[in-house]
């Protein structure tokens, strides 16, 4: 039997963040709805922000609640505070994904307060989780881990403390992400490689294709033993603190990439290119890349069936 990889999807959450064209809560559901016909496992929904803030996430709930109906659907949301971690486990999402930056500079402009004072907030999500006793799992994201456009060069000796106190704190598991695409297959394969050694749970990495390394850095995380990814339909996303960023690395594509190898994904890339297809037609001025959706799939390659609808 093959390995079995997890490639979950993020367009809905961190795709979306930036596009400024309210995407409806219906056409939201049916992405996610079809995202699960075509085997995809989890996916990132929604994100617990201020409205006025980013106000494509306002109808957060609905789209959690929505998702939670959909049978097998692992669903995770974006939180960054102990309010909007508080919402999540409100509406019953399967993961609580906390994200916090190693990177000090990046971490006051995204969330507005030190390092130090997020891990401190981590540490309260966990404790309140369990007092109310509920089974959503609280995961931590580590953000800029490869480097930072607002600080340079982030100490890779800082992820990894950063990694040690969210395991002492409870972590269920980690999210470790090249936010502003600086990372490189060396060095990724360097960090996870540590990084597997400080903690013993499911390890996520969040790749974004900014230089065009995404993929590689893929491969480089799968030489490490890292077996769980993000990506997003269409390449949708980027990160407002890296300007010109291309985005996260494309669903499609890191689905191809994966089931060439000979891993398991699960996934339908026919199917994802449909819904790309569609997800197209709702956001006509927002560029989608990836290159499986333009060329095809080669004739040598042995496709997934599709789920019943």
């Amino acid at each position: 039997m093959r390995t079995s990889v997890i490639v979950r999807e993020v367009g809905l959450r961190d795709g979306l963040q930036l596009v400024p064209t309210f995407l409806g809560t219906a056409q939201k559901i049916e992405w996610c709805c079809a995202d699960a016909r075509a085997g995809v496992r989890e996916i990132e929904v929604t994100s617990f922000v201020p409205e006025k803030i980013i106000p494509q996430f306002a109808d957060a709930v609905a789209v959690a609640e929505a998702a939670k109906a959909i049978d097998g659907l692992t669903v995770a949301a974006l939180v960054p505070n102990f309010k909007g971690a508080a919402r999540a486990m409100d509406c019953g999402v399967d993961k609580a994904n906390y994200v916090l930056s190693a990177s000090e500079e990046h971490n006051r402009a995204n969330v507005r307060r030190t390092t130090e004072e997020s891990l401190a907030d981590f540490e309260r999500i966990v404790a309140e989780r369990n007092a109310r006793g509920v089974g959503t799992k609280i995961v931590g994201g580590i953000a800029t881990t490869f480097g930072c456009t607002l600080q340079g060069e982030v100490p890779a000796a800082r992820v990894y403390e950063i990694a040690e106190r969210l395991a002492a704190g409870g972590a269920d598991e980690l999210v470790v992400a090249d936010t502003v695409g600086y990372a490189n297959p060396a060095q990724v394969r360097r960090i996870f490689g540590r990084l597997t050694e400080i903690f013993k749970g499911p390890i996520y990495a969040h790749f974004h294709d900014t230089r065009g390394l995404g993929l590689a850095n893929v491969v480089a995380a799968v030489d490490a033993g890292i077996t769980r990814f993000d990506a997003s339909l269409g390449g949708l996303g980027g990160c407002p603190f890296a300007p010109g960023a291309s985005g996260n690395i494309d669903m499609e594509d890191c689905v191809f990439l994966l089931e060439s190898m000979g891993f398991d994904t699960g996934i339908d890339i026919d199917a994802l290119i449909a819904l790309r297809a569609e997800v197209q037609t709702w956001l006509p001025n927002e560029r989608l890349v990836g290159s499986v959706a333009k060329a095809g799939l080669p004739k040598t390659y042995k496709p997934k069936q599709p789920q019943a609808a």
